[in-house]
């Protein structure tokens, strides 16, 4: 079965755009056979013009684990790239409605991906004139996110910055995770070592300064 890495993070986060040029460049790069399962959640949204109801978010749930379990059984993918999984449905749930019940099968689902990337807040909020709501709503769901997750014990890596510099952080991830090293010259899987990661930091400021730093010395 294909190693499944799933992107998190709210709302005008980068996601989308982290998931397509992380399968560009697995695909280019590296030879690896990589496709992306997109966002069930938007495209249900797109289809009907409106955001869903409270009766609706099992259903979407559902279907975005489908999807992303037949995408790692079609045969030949090396890597699924899923552009948020069903944990994501089960948070706007529990901020839109109060409606937590998504969110014990959602993290269940999310155990079985090899890796977890949670998209750090550094990108500025933009409007899509369709459903992004806030910044603050924003700022909830990334909280609400890493305190389901670290309650879990799931491991998550939280990656920053914009454009290439985005992208090698989750190369470097998805090396570890993979086994091989996907960032020429990465020091870290050259000697055998596991790269940084912040899995249970719920201080981003943290998080963003330790990467920083160590990224600086590499250099």
């Amino acid at each position: 079965m294909a190693v499944c890495v799933a992107l998190l993070g709210g709302e005008s986060s980068g996601k989308s755009t982290l998931a397509t040029a992380l399968q560009r460049h697995l695909t280019e790069n590296h030879g690896l056979h990589a496709i992306c399962v997109p966002e069930h959640l938007r495209a249900w949204c797109e289809a009907r013009g409106r955001a869903p109801h409270a009766d609706e978010q099992a259903a979407i749930a559902d279907e975005q684990t489908r999807l992303i379990q037949r995408a790692r059984q079609t045969p030949g993918v090396d890597i699924v790239i899923a552009d948020t999984t069903a944990l994501m449905v089960a948070a706007y749930s529990a901020l839109y409605f109060q409606d937590t019940a998504l969110l014990a099968p959602s993290l269940a689902a999310q155990r079985s991906c090899e890796l977890t990337l949670l998209m750090g807040l550094d990108l500025p909020w933009t409007p899509d004139g369709l459903f992004r709501d806030s910044p603050a709503v924003r700022d909830a769901t990334d909280e609400l996110l890493r305190r389901e997750l670290q309650g879990a014990g799931i491991a998550f890596q939280t990656v920053y910055g914009q454009g290439n510099a985005r992208l090698q952080q989750a190369l470097r991830a998805v090396g570890t995770a993979l086994g091989r090293p996907l960032v020429q010259d990465d020091p870290a899987l050259a000697n055998g070592l596991r790269p940084w990661s912040c899995d249970n930091c719920s201080d981003p400021d943290c998080e963003h300064r330790l990467f920083t730093g160590l990224l600086s010395r590499n250099a």
